[in-house]
């Protein structure tokens, strides 16, 4: 036996002299996990199979996490809740409301509203006494005291649910009318399950009360319940609740619905909402329970609920604001060696499990359910596989006792997030955030796999185990199943830590408060409902009623933002960026822009306005000004910026890290809320479209570039003392890029804050020009195409900031990415063009040759939608891979990974495959594909403005090109007719029949020295697949077991498996050698 420098033994086999295996181990590159005493003194109580193995890495976060020295296993008190103090029902009860919905109790509609107090007792608090309501007009001729009263009986014996009808004086937002208020309707009812068909009824024209309601009614403030409910007692999305003393009844323990520790009635009326600042801005301390589980899936099958167990469940529980979690366990399926810091939970049956894994949820109460995909795949499993075992009481892990937990099939799609299908489970009382479905709404990845996300956030990986292997593991010892909990409960802590790293729960928090609607919105509805809910709100402080517009829809387009046609070039001067600060929330403030000053020239005549009083819009649409009426949108808008500049500036003060978090998230939902309004009036699908407001607010913005570019050049003149005469090379949506001449970075600046501060006198306030940043070298390449060093400050670059190349782009491949970042170094950063050639052209001749790695070749493209125009190459794929393993293919939503293979097909969507197939399949790769359609277009769009078009060209085509080589398919199409040849090493000659040797007669001599070249070939693979190896086994976090991951979005994953591929075939070479040596 031998060890090679990396320190990885090999195996000689005694009995086939020259015979080689691969790499077994990795054993003299372990790093020692370095532990305290007292943790050392701590692992002598576990008693582990093999002695020699320390922890891994996550063990040792395991250990670090035990908050008692004294044992391994927790003590099950932490699991409950803090009891209730007995003094509580003497006092106020304020509580952070968490989850609402509406609850129909018989003939009338209350509201449910969960919690958790500033101590953690968990609260359920009905909130009843306030009826639904909506709004039609009084038709003309209807008089108050003669038709009302027949009305309301009339509509009482014909439609159930009514409450009461009364006349009410209200002002409609569409359209400026002079502030006067005309008579509306108040229709309310008992039960809100009935509003939908008394609306309806006035809609279409079917109430038959002495011809006063013809066809197409329109009715007003069409909101659901709970919404309704909330914006008219001042509540918003996860705010603070009073309940004062001798307001609330409690519900006798006997009587309650529910698990929560306190449950009680208040009268809507009662009930005190607090305005979510001050001290109100805190939070409680929620307990977030992540989980994960695994299933026992056959053999080049996905895990069905029918038929495959759930052989573990892991989870996780911290508390809000605390970077531990007290909790730690993995529930399983027969037995399984201790875990450090955890607690192990083994059972005989599966129905044992999964029944004590329910008790445990309901036990723990948790206010929060997280996990990686969760909503789709974890929950809906668990119970369709307890329907499955025939476990009625297994879907009741809630907090209510007798509502059901189901899993029903939704899609969502909108034009910002694209389409989706999802699954939705209810469980009452208890919030869900499913970090995937949070991470693809916020973040445009590559890949959404937990691994890359893993990767991309908190910079580092997991080991990934291919379903098939975890069968394996399972009906192992209980050791391997102690292998597969370790991997199953860092499933459930890495949700936590990227909850954690990207502020998920604090973020989402402040948007509920400032958009006022419930958290479960945030994830399943879309942008309007946000606005919706913000507008309503401002529409009753200011008695405006909203129309129930039914839109399906127009094919009216607008305009939209300008941009400055780009003079195209490399940039060795500073260029001065100069941004509007909140363009589209600014113009429509300026300009009074709002549904309820909108004119036309009827109402100009009608209300006798001079030209003083309305603006005319760029695109032909008038407004009135804030001197006759302030705009409802523009008054929003204001108090939506001015809260954000007071939260940026507590942002300043504050020291306490988790108020700074609290506050930082604050103000980034106030700046999304303000950003969203435009957008609102310019969707033509939605509920209150109106293309004159966004229509004019482009036309300013428009309008405002080209004068920002005018007074710029004008002013920054010779003419008028200054060195250089300015040049704005591009202007784009809400900002110009200025060449002032200057080569002094500082003098840059100090022009560009000037240039800010002049133009910004040119407008309207609060329009407002402000300097950011300068870009020193710039590359300007097209419109929406550029890349330069970012400066804040003259002594040292911020970073390389690119928009629109591929550096940032997912639709390409990683090579793509790679090369066109490394010329980006080379061209801005080294300053060096002709190093970044040299590294172009071999590059090139890396990919022509087959040198380049299959990881970097991967393409990935979203799946979002069933039908396309034309036939796309990831969805073709798609569907091939549904026809091999229906379980394991894409589904809608995800990103399809490919590579493009060499086929007879000329068309590219046959030719995409599975990256790994072709690894397997040693299919050929079609380079031609990646040279002409992946990196000649984004190569040339960089070095054409430095080169020129020929000697750009000349990177794609020069001798560097003329060598193609290619590998040859092992099976499939002619080769499944072919008969192998075996051919000399040498000369590549044909064997003659019964030569068995690696040679022909006529290169037998040179047989010492051309062995002794295939052995160092042999030792080059083990060493490369060695290290390939000891890195998968860091990254699993032991080098002491072997590498089962198989991550696909990892580079090294494609690496390992075609390193460990040729060093087999290099061993089959080697053993042909015997024949000749020996």
């Amino acid at each position: 036996m031998s060890q090679d420098p990396t320190g990885t033994k090999r195996v000689w086999s005694a009995s086939q002299e020259g015979a080689h295996s691969l790499p077994v181990a990795s054993q003299g590159l372990s790093s020692q996990v370095e532990l305290t005493a007292s943790q050392q003194q701590l692992l002598k109580k576990v008693k582990r199979p093999n002695g020699t193995e320390e922890p891994s890495v996550f063990e040792k976060e395991l250990l670090d996490m035990t908050q008692e020295a004294q044992g391994i296993q927790e003590s099950r008190q932490v699991w409950t809740r803090p009891p209730l103090p007995a003094d509580y029902t003497e006092k106020d009860i304020s509580f952070q409301q968490l989850d609402a919905e509406e609850a129909n109790n018989g003939d009338s509609t209350a509201a449910r509203f969960f919690g958790v107090t500033e101590e953690g007792h968990s609260v359920l608090c009905n909130v009843t006494g306030f009826l639904h309501y909506f709004y039609v007009p009084v038709p003309k001729g209807f008089m108050r005291d003669s038709h009302l009263a027949r009305f309301t009986s009339h509509m009482k014996e014909n439609y159930y649910g009514i409450h009461d009808i009364e006349i009410v004086l209200k002002e409609s937002i569409w359209g400026f009318n002079n502030n006067m208020k005309t008579p509306f309707f108040k229709v309310v009812v008992k039960n809100a399950r009935e509003i939908t068909k008394i609306r309806g009824a006035f809609e279409r024209g079917e109430i038959s009360f002495e011809n006063f309601f013809p066809q197409n009614n329109v009715t007003y403030d069409n909101i659901n319940y709970l919404l309704r409910m909330m914006i008219d007692c001042k509540i918003t999305g996860m705010s603070w609740i009073t309940l004062p003393k001798g307001a609330y009844t409690l519900v006798a323990p006997e009587l309650k619905v529910s698990t929560c520790q306190v449950e009680c009635s208040i009268d809507y009326k009662d009930l005190v909402s607090h305005a979510p600042e001050g001290e109100w801005l805190k939070m409680a301390p929620l307990r977030i329970m992540s989980f994960d589980i695994e299933c026992a899936g056959r053999k080049g099958v996905f895990p069905e609920a029918q038929l495959d167990p759930v052989i573990q469940i892991a989870n996780v529980i911290s508390k809000h604001g605390e970077s531990r979690p007290f909790v730690r366990n993995v529930f399983t399926v027969n037995t399984c060696s201790p875990i450090i810091g955890s607690e192990i939970f083994s059972h005989a049956k599966e129905e044992d499990m999964l029944m004590a894994w329910r008790k445990f949820v309901v036990k723990a109460d948790p206010d929060v359910l997280i996990g990686y995909n969760t909503s789709n795949f974890d929950l809906p499993y668990l119970l369709d596989r307890a329907k499955a075992l025939g476990l009625p009481k297994f879907p009741y892990f809630g907090r209510m006792f007798n509502i059901k937990q189901e899993a029903k099939d939704a899609v969502f799609s909108s034009r910002a997030y694209g389409t989706r299908e999802n699954k939705v489970v209810n469980i009452d009382g208890r919030m869900q955030l499913d970090l995937l479905q949070f991470i693809q709404r916020e973040y445009k990845l590559r890949s959404y796999t937990l691994n890359s996300v893993s990767a991309h956030f908190l910079g580092e990986q997991k080991e990934d185990v291919q379903h098939s292997i975890i069968t394996d593991l399972q009906e192992g010892t209980a050791e391997t199943r102690r292998r597969l909990a370790v991997y199953c409960l860092k499933d459930a802590y890495l949700p936590l830590r990227l909850l954690e790293k990207l502020m998920c729960l604090v973020n989402y928090t402040e948007m509920a408060r400032v958009t006022g609607v419930p958290f479960s919105y945030l994830l399943a509805r879309g942008q309007q409902i946000k606005v919706i809910s913000q507008l309503f709100r401002k529409c009753l402080e200011e008695n405006i009623v909203v129309p129930n517009m039914r839109s399906e829809g127009s094919n009216e387009e607008y305009e939209g933002a300008t941009v400055i046609e780009p003079i195209r070039g490399y940039y060795d001067v500073p260029i001065a960026t100069l941004d509007f600060s909140s363009l589209y929330p600014s113009i429509m403030m300026a300009h009074n822009l709002c549904y309820t000053t909108l004119l036309n020239k009827q109402s100009i005549k009608a209300f006798q306005l001079t030209e003083d009083d309305y603006t005319l819009t760029p695109n032909g649409d008038y407004f009135v000004k804030s001197n006759k009426r302030q705009g409802l949108l523009p008054a929003i808008l204001n108090e939506l910026l001015t809260a954000r500049k007071k939260a940026k500036n507590d942002l300043k003060n504050e020291k306490d890290p988790f108020k700074r978090d609290v506050l930082n998230g604050r103000q980034l939902a106030l700046k999304i809320s303000a950003n969203s309004v435009y957008g609102f009036t310019g969707a033509t699908i939605g509920k209150l479209p109106c293309l004159a407001i966004s229509s004019s607010v482009t036309a300013f913005g428009r309008e405002m570039i080209e004068k920002t570019k005018n007074v710029v050049q004008e002013q920054y003149c010779t003419k008028n003392g200054y060195d250089y005469d300015a040049q704005v090379i591009y202007g784009d949506t809400d900002s110009v890029m200025v060449k002032f001449g200057h080569s002094d970075l500082e003098t840059c600046m100090k022009l560009g804050e000037e240039a800010a501060n002049y133009v910004s006198t040119k407008f309207k306030k609060p329009i407002k020009l402000e300097f950011e940043k300068v870009y020193f070298p710039y590359l300007l390449i097209n419109k929406k195409r550029y890349a330069g060093l970012y400066w804040t400050r003259p002594e040292k670059a911020d970073k390389m900031d690119t928009k629109g190349i591929e550096t940032v782009r997912r639709d390409n491949c990683r090579l793509v990415q790679n090369v066109i970042t490394k010329v980006l170094d080379y061209i801005l950063e080294e300053r060096n063009v002709e190093k970044a050639e040299l590294f172009v052209k071999q590059t090139i001749a890396d990919l022509l040759q087959n040198r380049v790695d299959l990881s970097q070749l991967v393409i990935t493209k979203a799946y979002s939608k069933h039908e396309y125009d034309g036939k796309q190459a990831h969805v073709e794929l798609a569907k091939r891979m549904k026809k091999r393993d229906p379980g394991s293919a894409p589904a809608l939503g995800d990103r399809v990974a490919y590579v493009i293979v060499n086929s007879a097909s000329q068309k590219n969507y046959e030719k995409s495959e599975d990256p790994l197939y072709v690894l397997e399949n040693s299919l050929p790769i079609d380079v031609k594909y990646y040279l002409e359609n992946q990196l000649s277009k984004p190569l040339m769009r960089i070095f054409e403005p430095i080169l020129g078009e020929r000697k750009a060209k000349e990177l794609l085509a020069g001798a560097h090109t003329r060598t193609i080589k290619m590998s040859a398919p092992k099976s499939g199409g002619l080769m499944r007719f072919a008969k192998k040849a075996e051919l000399c090493k040498n000369c590549k000659s044909p064997l003659k029949p019964g030569n068995k040797g690696a040679l022909c007669e006529n290169c037998v001599s040179k047989a010492p020295e051309l062995y002794c070249d295939a052995l160092a070939q042999m030792n080059y693979l083990e060493n490369k697949f060695s290290r390939l190896w000891t890195e998968c086994q860091r990254c699993q976090g032991s080098l002491h077991q072997e590498v089962l991951c198989s991550n696909k979005d990892c580079p090294i994953f494609y690496m390992r498996k075609k390193a460990q591929k040729d060093t087999f075939q290099q061993a089959e070479e080697l053993r042909k050698w015997d024949e000749t040596i020996w």
